[in-house]
């Protein structure tokens, strides 16, 4: 039996689209490219025999059927959210799954005490999570959510903020012994510094420090980079390899241990934040919103 209603991702691409009023800021929001909106579309208008939408090189107009279409079918997505709300909140038990992605960084050191919590609250929602440096697409790939770092551009995705985790700059006992304490950020010109190379731009991760009061954001220049896993400089700053930068509850247990020592605590006092992002124009889920309301718990 043929499936009837395949095409669901196609008609939320065209909604996205006239909400938007282009390909491009219809791909931004749903997180995909203006190639995937523009095909997704052609196929929908193929499908209805039926042209939806007058493109130009500036704008998007509906054709009077696109006005009926798209009134019509943001009723039928109305409908089905709330059927999915009624469904998922029978008996005040949450039901359902939710597909997470986060960083290395977050989804070793900060997630495991909030994903206990939510497991416990809502033992019957299945969550299926991806640990990976690599931003995913939300829309192609399926994710109800993802945890990303650092500001965020103005991408439609509605980002909620988790926190701002402090940085420190931290080295081996072993490495100091050999190479000395840095005393000033002058200073780092001659170490080894440890640097990682961001997944989203391939250029090296700026050090963000503090000095007279000021921001300053330092480039590592050394033969030695970490790509894909950040955590990769951290292992290695253990093995005497050199200074680097990282997140002060990713060090905490480390320097409690004597692994890692802080160097320059006067440089200190700045942070990235993590954020937890959805596409905007779709209706969560009653375990979707379970699982945000655990992590932007600060309790």
């Amino acid at each position: 039996m043929a499936r009837r209603f395949d095409h669901l991702n196609d008609v939320e691409a065209f909604i996205a689209a006239v909400e938007r009023g282009s390909l491009t800021a219809a791909a931004t929001a749903l997180g995909t490219t203006p190639s995937v909106v523009s095909r997704a579309l052609a196929r929908l208008e193929q499908r209805l025999g039926a042209q939806l939408l007058r493109r130009t090189t500036r704008s998007l107009g509906l054709t009077d059927a696109g006005r009926l279409y798209l009134e019509q079918s943001r009723t039928a997505f109305g409908l089905l959210a709330e059927a999915e709300r009624a469904i998922q909140g029978q008996g005040g038990e949450v039901t359902g799954s939710v597909r997470l992605s986060v960083p290395t960084t977050y989804g070793h050191y900060r997630l495991p005490a909030k994903l206990r919590t939510f497991v416990r609250r809502h033992p019957r929602v299945q969550v299926e999570l991806s640990i990976s440096n690599r931003n995913v697409d939300l829309v192609a790939e399926g994710f109800d959510l993802a945890i990303r770092l650092g500001a965020l551009p103005d991408s439609g995705l509605v980002a909620r903020k988790l926190e701002d985790a402090p940085m420190c700059l931290v080295a081996s006992k072993a490495y100091l012994k050999e190479a000395g304490t840095p005393r000033s950020l002058a200073d780092l010109e001659r170490h080894a510094c440890l640097s990682f190379v961001m997944p989203s731009t391939g250029r090296v991760s700026p050090w963000i420090l503090r000095e007279d009061g000021r921001d300053v954001d330092w480039t590592p220049q050394t033969a030695l980079r970490v790509a894909d896993d950040v955590l990769g400089v951290v292992s290695l700053a253990e093995q005497g390899m050199g200074l680097c930068q990282t997140y002060d509850f990713i060090a905490a247990d480390r320097l409690r241990r004597g692994t890692l020592v802080e160097v320059l605590p006067k440089s200190r006092g700045r942070s990235r934040p993590f954020s937890v992002i959805y596409v905007p124009h779709r209706s969560l889920s009653a375990a979707s919103r379970a699982l945000i309301a655990v992590l932007t718990d600060t309790a």
